[in-house]
Formats: structure tokens, C-alpha cells, sequence
């Protein structure tokens, strides 16, 4: 990795794409501390203190802090990745736009142009539930129409300008803009959490040495095991050997080619957990502008969905981990359902003249790469249900609410780092057969 890195600074074009992408997150930082006109910031740090432990604090840890301190940058990129995630389910369910996505670059062009149009909609919809739910419950420090307006400008300008700055990084930049600017949200707040964790069991009061020493032990070997885990379930893949028969080519019989069908074990990346975790919190969020009996059979529910309440000791409380669990694996096998066609691969080979070894072109290899692709489905659905159940097991039994280095934030650290990584050795690479063709 490393190694990559100083390549890649001696090469003067790559030099002045990582010096650009470096402005443009010292930008999104300096926008994350300017906070809204008007907004009483102390109201949203007590809220994620009485909701310690729940997506709500996901949320918080990809938007780099903002949505806590209420900033210009509250949104953060979330009305983004919602929208390009929406787009991707219409893709399937409106023929209009499947057809559009095919269309090759000017298609891509009209969907982000979609895209675009609906993270601003998002971004309207989300500011005004904030301003006018929290607005009159504390959120705004004179709640009326002036106020909820300035706020929702800001929120909405907010979001839009991300959105900008990460199409911009991806043109002139390194990596995927948007993937950027959520990878320095997360890390943003490492230090936080590792403060949080020194004070909790490091620098504890009357504590002996060898126990602060211990822990510190313990607390590394853990960070160390799961970024392991986390790395090799972003990198590990699947080979399909595809045989490509001989093809005659003017008066020449170009021999057979081999070649491979790359199946991702954790196809779908972080995108089953977030499915989870919202579908399970946005009830307990909407619960706060309402007054909530929780002795009744509604506040019991919403009691058991609140991932902090999982293992407080009431048994009725882990049914709601165990629908967790079962949401990350459903939408685990959705997900990359929409996102690869077996059908359409095995016709595409078909066409191509290639086959996999010992099975029958057509239908028998699209049911043999589906019966693949679901044994790795179940992998990878495996490994983030246990990625996204060990913080919450932190949580309630060692009463943890800041882990951003763990869990679902940390696939998408991994996953952006491997991608960012590989899109640079790609432009060094592209760069030798340039200067190898120039002489």
C-alpha cells in the first residue's frame, strides 16, 4: 500500500490529482464545523446520548460528525447514496430505465443527470422533517417559518455542494468522489472513539498498570482482527474458469482463450447493513415527535427494535437482533440479485462462444452460476452479520456508543481504501503504456 502511495507521488499528474482530492477534504471539513444560523447544537449531542448504540450514531459517524453539531454540512452525502440506490431498484422495476442504462455513455450521463434531481428532492424532504420535528422540540432556537426556511437553504445547499465536490474529486481527483468524502466523514471521528475508549479502559482512575496495559492489548488485537476479517471479506472473490472457443478471423484460426467470471463473496458490500439498520431505526426516530407509551404493545416494539435494548437482559428484546440478523441476509441476496443477472451472463457467453468447463451452454450454466452465487451470498451475508452484531454486543454489555472503526463503518473504510488504491494503480499503469508507446 505504502509502496503504491510513493509511486504514485512521483508521477507529476497523480501528484496534483492527490493534492487536489486533499484541498477538497479540507474544505468538507472546514464546511462540517460551520453550523446553521439560528440552531441549538447542544439539542442533537443530547439526543445521540440517549440513543447511544443505534443506527442513529451510524448515521452520524457518515456524516463526519455534522449531524451531531448541526452544521451546513448535516446532510452530509446520505441523500446521495439513498438516491443512487433508489435509481438502482427503479432500474428493475421500470423497463424505461433499464433500457437507458444500456444505452452506454449518454444512458450513464441521463442517470446521473436522475440521480442528481432526486438527491436534491431527498434533501428537501429530509431537512424539512428535521426543521419542523426537531424545529419546535428544542432544535431551532426561535422556531418559525424564517428559521425552519434558513435551516432547510442551508441543509439542502449543504447536501447539493457535496454532492459537487465528490463528482468533482471523481473527474480530477483519485477515486470515487462520493466514496471519498464518506471515507473522511468516518475517519473523522477515530479520534473521538479512540479517545472514548482510552478513558473508559485505559486511563481509569486507581486502576493498576498492568491492567491499563492489558486492555490496550486487548483493545489492538481486536481493531487488528477485525480489519483482517473486514479486508479479506471486501477482497475475496470467486473465480468461474470460462472457456472461449477457437474463432476464425479472416483467413486466421485465433486459438481458444481462457478466462475467469470474478464472483465477490460480499457482493453487495456494506449496502444489506444500512438496509437493516435504517428499516429498524426509522421507527424509533419518527417515535421522537410523538409521546410514546413504552408499557403499551406499540412502545414495547419499539423497545425491541432499539439495537442498545438487544441484550439488556429481557429475552423479548433479542427477537429484535434476531430480525436483524435475518433483514442483513434477506437484503444480502436482494441486493446482488438486482445487481447480477446469472440468465443474462450465461446468454452473454453463449453469444461469445464460451462455456465453463463440464457444463452445458444456456440454462444449465446460468442454474450452475446460480447455485454459486448463492452458497456465496450466504458467506458474505455471514460475515457482515458478524462485523454488524459485534458492536452492538460491545455495546450492551460494555456500554460503548462511539464505534466507528468497527462494524459497518469499517467495510466502508476497507472497501474505499482497496478501490482508491486499485484506481491509482490503474492510472500508473495506463501511464507506462502511454510513455511505452511515446518512444
Amino acid at each position: 500500500m505504502w509502496k503504491t502511495v510513493q509511486n504514485a507521488l512521483k508521477i507529476k499528474d497523480i501528484r496534483n490529482r492527490l493534492l487536489f482530492t486533499f484541498l477538497m477534504l479540507i474544505i468538507i471539513r472546514l464546511g462540517s464545523n460551520l453550523p446553521i444560523p439560528g440552531v441549538n447544537t447542544e439539542y442533537f449531542k443530547n439526543f445521540f446520548q440517549s440513543q447511544a448504540g443505534t443506527a442513529v450514531n451510524f448515521f452520524n459517524a457518515m456524516t463526519g460528525g455534522s449531524f451531531e453539531q448541526m452544521s451546513v454540512l448535516a446532510l452530509s452525502i446520505t441523500p446521495y447514496i439513498t438516491a443512487q440506490i433508489i435509481m438502482e431498484l427503479m432500474t428493475i422495476a421500470i423497463p424505461k430505465l433499464e433500457e437507458l442504462q444500456k444505452e452506454g455513455e449518454d444512458g450513464r450521463k441521463k442517470m446521473m443527470e436522475y440521480t442528481r434531481y432526486l438527491t436534491i428532492v431527498l434533501s428537501l424532504v429530509e431537512s424539512i422533517a428535521m426543521a419542523v420535528g426537531f424545529g419546535n422540540r428544542g432544535l431551532l432556537t426561535h422556531f418559525g417559518p424564517k428559521s425552519v426556511i434558513v435551516s432547510v437553504a442551508a441543509m439542502t445547499g449543504g447536501s447539493a455542494f457535496l454532492m459537487w465536490l465528490g463528482e468533482r474529486i471523481t473527474e480530477k481527483g483519485v477515486g470515487n468522489g462520493i466514496s471519498i468524502v464518506l471515507l473522511i466523514n468516518i475517519i473523522s471521528s477515530l479520534p473521538q472513539d479512540l479517545a472514548s475508549l482510552w478513558e473508559k479502559f485505559i486511563a481509569v482512575k486507581d486502576q493498576a498498570v498492568a491492567f491499563s496495559v492489558l486492555n490496550a492489548v486487548i483493545i489492538a488485537a481486536c481493531i487488528l482482527a477485525m480489519v483482517v476479517f473486514v479486508v479479506l471479506l471486501c477482497d475475496a472473490e470467486r473465480h468461474i474458469p470460462v472457456q472461449y472457443s477457437a474463432k476464425t478471423q479472416g483467413r486466421r484460426m485465433m486459438g481458444s482463450q481462457a478466462s475467469v467470471i470474478p464472483l465477490k463473496v460480499n457482493t453487495a458490500g456494506v449496502i444489506p447493513v444500512i438496509f437493516a439498520s435504517s428499516l429498524m431505526s426509522f421507527p424509533v426516530v419518527i417515535a421522537q415527535f410523538f409521546k410514546v407509551d413504552y408499557s403499551s404493545v406499540g412502545g414495547k416494539i419499539l423497545t425491541m427494535l432499539n439495537s442498545s435494548n438487544w441484550l439488556n437482559g429481557d429475552p423479548l428484546n433479542v427477537i429484535g437482533l434476531i430480525v436483524y440478523i435475518a433483514l442483513i441476509i434477506l437484503f444480502a441476496y436482494f441486493y446482488t440479485s438486482i445487481t447480477f443477472n446469472p440468465l443474462e451472463v450465461a446468454n452473454n457467453m453463449k453469444k461469445s462462444a464460451g462455456f465453463i468447463p463440464g457444463i452445458r451452454p444456456g440454462k444449465p450454466t446460468s442454474d450452475y452460476l446460480t447455485k454459486i452465487l448463492n452458497y456465496i451470498i450466504f458467506l458474505g451475508a455471514t460475515g457482515l452479520v458478524i462485523v454488524a452484531v459485534i458492536p452492538v454486543i460491545l455495546t450492551g454489555r460494555l456500554g460503548i456508543s462511539r464505534l466507528s472503526f468497527t462494524g459497518n463503518s469499517l467495510i466502508i473504510i476497507v472497501g474505499v481504501v482497496l478501490e482508491t488504491l486499485k484506481m491509482i494503480e490503474s492510472q500508473m499503469l495506463v501511464r507506462n503504456y502511454k510513455g511505452f508507446l511515446s518512444d
